[in-house]
């Protein structure tokens, strides 16, 4: 081990190094990325992501941002279009072409059969003057003075240069497409994010028991209430509607305060004026609405009709925080 390598230094350096040449891409958003995002837009195809090696990699992920902001891509591994996948392209879609270089043996073998098919190629590579950059019909530059590695060959800034065009053409995009939290929550509804976008109170509070006393219930009825039904507080109803609600916080309050205990009822210490959502309601807003009341307990409420009470626990257990 080289007794004079600085761990901090390195990651400090590497990470200086990307930074730099990311801060410096702007510089290199021209007409041909203007018209690449205007060409993108307007097929009524996919578009398709080709590269070989650490570029293949990024172009998946390239892929992966397109399809969940609302715009249809596919990868296509560069070396395996020209035997036999190449048939994934047609005439209506677009090909990005990711390589740093743009000459390499596997980009000169199959640009030219791209170029039979009549589609557009938009490159993404730092050399315009490279076989790809020649060849293409939009060149987005993704040029870096030095990769991380110390040995400058090992690609790391290249490739996260490769990823930040990308990213921007994807946003670019979206924005042109007008994609909107709702859009993007139809292509993610799956884990916690899925459930941020998704997830609704209804869905919830489901498996919970209801708590409701009525005001003139006594001191016992309202502590039985609570602890059966495990939320923390019981709504107070009339009619089906919750005019109240007491928490265990607020038993403990009372039952310290030295008040005469056997006569009261629970309209002598509920909350008057409980905060209530209706049950359509995300859960993520939920629990914005806890946080910012520093409380555990809502009243689901729809139309003046008492459809239960949604508890802290129950949105953070759901994987929401």
């Amino acid at each position: 081990m080289n007794s004079n390598f600085n761990i901090l230094k390195t990651a400090q350096e590497s990470i200086k190094n990307q930074g730099e040449a990311i801060l410096n891409l702007s510089n290199f958003i021209d007409s041909d990325f203007e018209n690449s995002v205007k060409a993108i837009h307007a097929i009524n195809g996919r578009v398709i992501v080709t590269g070989v090696g650490k570029s293949a990699l990024i172009g998946k992920k390239i892929v992966a941002t397109f399809n969940s902001t609302g715009t249809p891509a596919i990868f296509m591994h560069a070396a395996e279009a020209v035997h036999g996948d190449l048939g994934i392209v047609q005439d209506n879609d677009i090909v990005i072409l990711i390589s740093k270089s743009g000459n390499t043996s596997e980009i000169k073998t199959l640009v030219p059969f791209l170029k039979k098919i009549k589609v557009i190629l938009i490159a993404i590579s730092s050399d315009k003057s490279s076989f790809l950059g020649s060849n293409s019909d939009f060149f987005l530059k993704s040029f870096i003075k030095k990769e991380a590695c110390p040995n400058n060959l090992a690609p790391t800034t290249s490739t996260t240069a490769q990823l930040v065009i990308g990213d921007a053409l994807a946003i670019c995009l979206s924005e042109l497409n007008g994609f909107k939290k709702n859009d993007f929550a139809r292509y993610h509804p799956g884990g916690s994010l899925g459930k941020e976008l998704h997830l609704k109170v209804k869905e919830i509070i489901l498996k919970n028991k209801k708590p409701s006393v009525k005001e003139k219930d006594n001191l016992t009825t309202i502590i039985n209430e609570i602890s059966n039904k495990m939320l923390g507080a019981t709504a107070i109803t009339n009619n089906n509607k919750a005019v109240g609600i007491i928490t265990d916080g607020d038993l403990r309050r009372f039952l310290s305060s030295g008040k005469e205990m056997n006569t009261v009822s629970a309209k002598y210490f509920m909350s008057k004026i409980p905060k209530t959502i209706n049950s359509e309601t995300l859960a993520s807003e939920a629990l914005l609405i806890m946080n910012k009341n520093k409380i555990t307990q809502l009243i689901v409420q729809d139309n003046d009709n008492y459809i239960g009470i949604i508890h802290l626990h129950n949105i953070l257990n759901e994987g929401l925080s």
